[in-house]
C-alpha cells in the first residue's frame, strides 16, 4: 500500500509496481486518481489525516508493506501553518506506525535531510539531526515516533527530488529552471545552499529495494552528485542549451524566507548501496532520462 500515491514519488512507485507481476499494489491518495493507468492495482481516495478512515482501510486491506509518501512538504507553507504540518506529518504517522505495528505491517517511510542544520554536510546515517525548521523538526519528530511504536520500518532520507509525472500537483526546481529560461524569464537562485538532487525513479526503486529486502532502521536516498544551488541551475541550463546569463546568484538571507534552509547537506549513501543494492544516477544521467519522458509526452 503506497499513500501520496498521487505525489511525483508516489506516481514513480505506481510505474515500478506495474512492472513486477509480483506485486499487489493499493494505491491511496486524497481524491481522484492521478496516474494515467487505470488498472494493474487498487486505488483508494484517503485522507491520512482522518484516522478512522485510515484505521478502517488499512485493516480491511492488511498489506504486508505500506510505503508512506504523504507529507505536507512546502518548507515556508509548513513554518505559517505548524497545526496543519503537525497533523499530517506527525499524528498521521503515528496512527499508521501503530497500524504497522497492531498488524506487522512492513513500514517504509520517507524522511529529509532538513532534519539537519546543513553545518558539516554529507551526513551518514547516524550523523546527530538539529533541524532548523519547523518542516525539519516534524519530520524528526515522525522519524522518532516510527522508531518508538516497535514497528518493523526502514526510514529513508531524500533530498531535492525532481521528476516529471503526468498531471504534477506541483513543480520541481529542475521543471521551474527549465521552464523558466525557456521563457526567457531571468531566475534568482541561492548560492550559499550545497544539495544531492534526486530522481524520482531512483527513490522509487530505493523503497522496492527496502521493501523486498524487508529493510529496517535509517538509510540515505539521494542523488549521488553534491552542487552548490546555482550550479545545479547552471547544468539544467546548459543540457537543454538555455541562456545561463539569466541566472541570478543570490543570498539566502536576501530571500527572507519565513523557515530558515540548512547551507550544505548532501550524504553518505554507502550503506543503501551496500545493504540495498541501490544504485543511483548521475544528475546529467538523469537530466537525460527526463528529456527522453518529456519528449515521449509531447508527441
Amino acid at each position: 500500500m503506497v499513500t501520496g500515491s498521487n505525489g511525483l514519488l508516489g506516481q514513480k512507485i505506481t510505474d515500478l509496481a506495474l512492472l513486477n507481476s509480483e506485486i499487489e499494489l493499493f494505491a491511496t491518495s486524497k481524491g481522484p486518481d492521478r496516474h494515467p493507468s487505470k488498472s494493474g492495482y487498487l486505488y483508494f481516495d484517503l485522507d491520512i489525516c482522518d484516522p478512522d478512515q485510515t484505521t478502517a482501510l488499512i485493516s480491511k486491506l492488511r498489506p504486508q508493506v505500506i510505503i508512506h509518501t504523504a507529507a505536507m512538504t512546502n518548507v515556508d507553507a509548513c513554518e505559517n501553518d505548524q497545526a496543519a504540518c503537525t497533523q499530517l506529518n506527525v499524528h498521521a504517522v503515528q496512527n499508521i506506525s501503530s497500524l504497522c505495528k497492531q498488524y506487522d505491517i512492513h513500514l517504509i517511510h520517507l524522511s529529509t535531510d532538513f532534519i539537519f542544520d546543513g553545518e558539516n554536510g554529507p551526513y551518514t546515517e547516524d550523523a546527530k539531526p538539529n533541524p532548523l525548521s519547523f518542516y525539519g523538526q516534524s519530520k524528526l519528530n515522525a522519524e522518532q515516533i516510527i522508531q518508538a511504536s516497535g514497528c518493523r520500518a526502514a526510514i529513508l532520507r531524500t533530498i531535492i527530488v525532481y521528476g516529471i509525472v503526468n498531471d504534477m500537483s506541483r513543480s520541481n526546481i529542475v521543471l521551474w529552471a527549465k521552464g523558466a529560461l525557456e521563457k526567457g524569464e531571468s531566475i534568482s537562485v541561492v548560492n550559499d545552499q550545497w544539495r544531492m538532487p534526486t530522481l524520482a525513479e531512483d527513490l522509487a526503486a530505493c523503497c522496492l529495494l527496502a521493501a523486498q529486502k524487508e529493510a529496517q532502521g535509517v538509510y540515505n536516498a539521494s542523488g549521488k552528485d553534491m552542487m552548490n544551488m546555482v550550479e545545479l541551475v547552471e547544468k539544467v541550463a546548459d543540457f537543454w542549451k538555455l541562456d545561463k546569463n539569466l541566472i541570478k546568484p543570490i543570498t539566502s538571507a536576501s530571500l527572507n524566507q519565513k523557515a530558515k534552509r540548512p547551507p550544505k547537506t548532501g550524504f553518505i549513501l554507502d550503506k543503501s548501496i551496500r545493504e540495498l543494492g541501490y544504485q543511483p544516477h548521475s544528475f546529467i544521467e538523469g537530466l537525460s532520462i527526463l528529456d527522453k519522458q518529456l519528449k515521449s509526452t509531447a508527441h
